[in-house]
């Protein structure tokens, strides 16, 4: 019996001495490509909503899951843009998918078809044809038939990617075209009217006055005729805390595209500005004040003021003319606060008899007024 203890006891410890020096190895290469997320990814634009029900969100994401279950793919995870455009990338979930794809979570993206990736044909080559392979990534679409682990399945898709791209650029010219003839007949082409008015409940195209904000802009008016400039108007504002107009909408019920701010009063002078340049506040409307280079770029450019379309008197104003001719006199010539924190009623205003140039008031801390005087910029 100790024969037999003391082999028990041997036993037990070269069990222990091999379990100190186990080293587990890694995992293969295949086990860990297995375990990566199979990214399902789904988009639809406001355009795309005329496939019906074919391209629906919901549509896709049954296409897809049942793609991946029919063929083995594991571990999905869905990625979804409901009403971006494929022109641009910028988008919620494509963003955080390309994020997994650079951190090496994703093992495989499949889509419904390429124009469901996006519509820019150099974009979507990058992507599929340089990021994706050297990722690792499988790339599949499935109404297309391509699977870049087959390369003679993806020798279309670049011609499929321009034939996506025509297809946007094909629609964003109907519709500029139909923009254009709106706004040639004089209806208002912005989502949302002017701070200070809403839209007619009975008339979706007919601005009516918001009484509480065109109080505000009347305001803003008021304060710039005083002498003041867009960021004490600002601080004023902000001092008397007066919602920021996105903050106002919103407590309506109006979405805007504007994040509203931290500080629901945090007016900025560029807002102010803005308010006092409008010559909606005279009861016009102002059409094809901004355009865009290309159907592709999403930077707005102020169009030549001499191309605007103006169409007058087609609501009730907020402010009257002699008021708001007087106020962009006073923003032509750019007023600065003194040294001493003060803006003069004039400022911007005055200008010699003799050279046409702009006076400069000169003054200093604990003058009296009778010795202040002015001089020419030249």
């Amino acid at each position: 019996m100790s024969k037999q203890s003391d082999r028990q006891a041997a036993g037990a410890n070269s069990l222990e001495v091999l379990s100190r020096n186990i080293k587990y190895l890694p995992e293969t290469k295949q086990n860990m490509k297995t375990r990566k997320i199979t990214a399902l990814y789904c988009r639809l634009s406001r355009d795309d909503e005329q496939d019906g029900l074919s391209g629906s969100i919901k549509n896709q994401k049954a296409i897809l899951k049942k793609y991946a279950e029919d063929n083995g793919f594991r571990n999905i995870e869905f990625y979804v843009d409901d009403g971006v455009s494929g022109t641009t990338f910028d988008r919620p979930d494509f963003n955080r998918m390309i994020a997994d794809v650079e951190s090496g979570r994703i093992g495989t993206i499949i889509i419904k078809d390429m124009s469901r990736f996006g519509r820019d044909y150099l974009k979507v080559g990058y992507y599929t044809e340089i990021m994706f392979p050297e990722a690792d990534v499988r790339f599949i679409a499935i109404n297309n038939g391509i699977d870049s682990a087959n390369q003679a399945d993806s020798d279309f898709t670049p011609f499929l990617n321009i034939i996506n791209e025509w297809y946007a650029k094909d629609t964003s010219k109907k519709i500029r075209a139909v923009f254009k003839s709106k706004g040639q007949s004089g209806k208002p082409l912005c989502t949302n009217p002017p701070y200070g008015y809403i839209k007619d409940p009975e008339d979706k195209l007919h601005w009516i006055i918001d009484e509480k904000a065109a109080e505000v802009v009347r305001d803003i008016f008021r304060l710039c005729m005083a002498g003041f400039g867009p960021t004490q108007i600002a601080k004023q504002l902000e001092k008397r805390c007066i919602d920021t107009p996105t903050v106002h909408l919103r407590k309506m019920g109006i979405n805007t595209p504007a994040r509203p701010p931290e500080n629901p009063y945090a007016w900025s002078a560029r807002t102010v500005a803005d308010i006092l340049a409008k010559m909606e506040y005279l009861g016009h409307t102002v059409n094809f004040k901004t355009s865009k280079k290309s159907y592709k770029s999403k930077v707005k450019i102020m169009n030549n003021p001499e191309d605007w379309l103006v169409f007058k008197n087609t609501h009730e104003a907020i402010i009257d003319k002699g008021t708001w001719e007087t106020v962009q006199k006073i923003r032509d010539g750019k007023r600065r606060p003194s040294r001493l924190g003060e803006m003069g009623i004039l400022s911007g205003m005055m200008f010699c008899a003799d050279c046409g140039a702009k006076l400069y008031q000169v003054r200093s801390k604990g003058w009296t007024h009778d010795k202040e005087y002015f001089v020419s910029a030249t």
